[in-house]
């Protein structure tokens, strides 16, 4: 599958960040996010406003160097009600969505991660915010849908950024080796959306297709996406697992980063 155009990114940093600021309009900013329970779901929206500021600062100043959060402007909201926080979230991915988009796909910036440019920001930014509204949308017990080639992409980005964690030395991903062992990921609601996970002894590598492997993990897309972002239980009656369940759980338990 390939990656969506920069344009459609930005859109999605507004549409999801609109998902979730419907999610959350009248719920318990208080309640625990049972995905993230260190967050209530205040402070899930406060991460998410402060990531799309930070990388929209990015943006403004062209930066080739980290930004630090302290150095981002109007990075909380002005008053403690639910209307300022609604308003601060709309806000931020608007300007956000709209340096991106103003700066376009190939400009060269500062990121942390194996590409550095606005094109990564966009991607990284669409795909931060529709993982947390699964995390709002839990919370609350309200629906959640994502169209499947975004869906698709938010599978495809975590491989790249767990491959990526595991080579910049992140002691949990670097124990995602064991040759002979594989991981095949099976859409059943969307033409072609497989993946085949192969592990080696320097790491693991995947690809396209139909293939036999040791486990796999077959459902609808969304819930196939949200298992593997660790957003929902193997066993949660949502998807199916076949064969060697321990080896999904040894991904998922060591597939991280940060």
């Amino acid at each position: 599958m390939s990656r969506l155009t920069h344009d459609r990114y930005c859109d999605e940093i507004i549409a999801r960040t609109d998902a979730l600021r419907a999610t959350i309009r009248g719920a318990d900013l208080t309640a625990t996010v049972p995905t993230c329970p260190d967050w209530t779901l205040r402070e899930l929206v406060l991460h998410v406003g402060r990531a799309h500021r930070w990388v929209g600062e990015i943006m403004r100043t062209r930066a080739t160097e980290a930004v630090p959060f302290e150095q981002v402007p109007e990075s909380a909201p002005g008053s403690d009600d639910a209307a300022a926080l609604d308003a601060w979230l709309e806000e931020g991915a608007t300007r956000t969505a709209e340096a991106l988009r103003a700066a376009g796909p190939d400009e060269k910036v500062w990121s942390w991660a194996w590409e550095r440019g606005t094109g990564f920001w966009a991607r990284r930014m669409a795909h931060e915010t529709i993982v947390h509204h699964a995390d709002a949308a839990l919370t609350t017990g309200t629906g959640y849908e994502v169209a499947p080639e975004l869906a698709a992409d938010t599978i495809e980005e975590w491989l790249e950024i767990v491959a990526f964690a595991r080579a910049a030395g992140d002691e949990r991903a670097a124990g995602l080796t064991g040759a002979g062992r594989s991981i095949h990921l099976h859409a059943t609601d969307a033409p072609d959306a497989e993946w085949l996970i192969e592990f080696g002894e320097d790491g693991f590598a995947w690809s396209h297709g139909h293939e036999k492997a040791t486990v796999a993990l077959r459902g609808p897309l969304t819930d196939v996406m949200l298992v593997f972002n660790r957003r929902l239980a193997p066993d949660s009656g949502r998807v199916e697992v076949l064969g060697d369940a321990e080896l999904l759980d040894f991904w998922l338990e060591r597939a991280a980063f940060g």
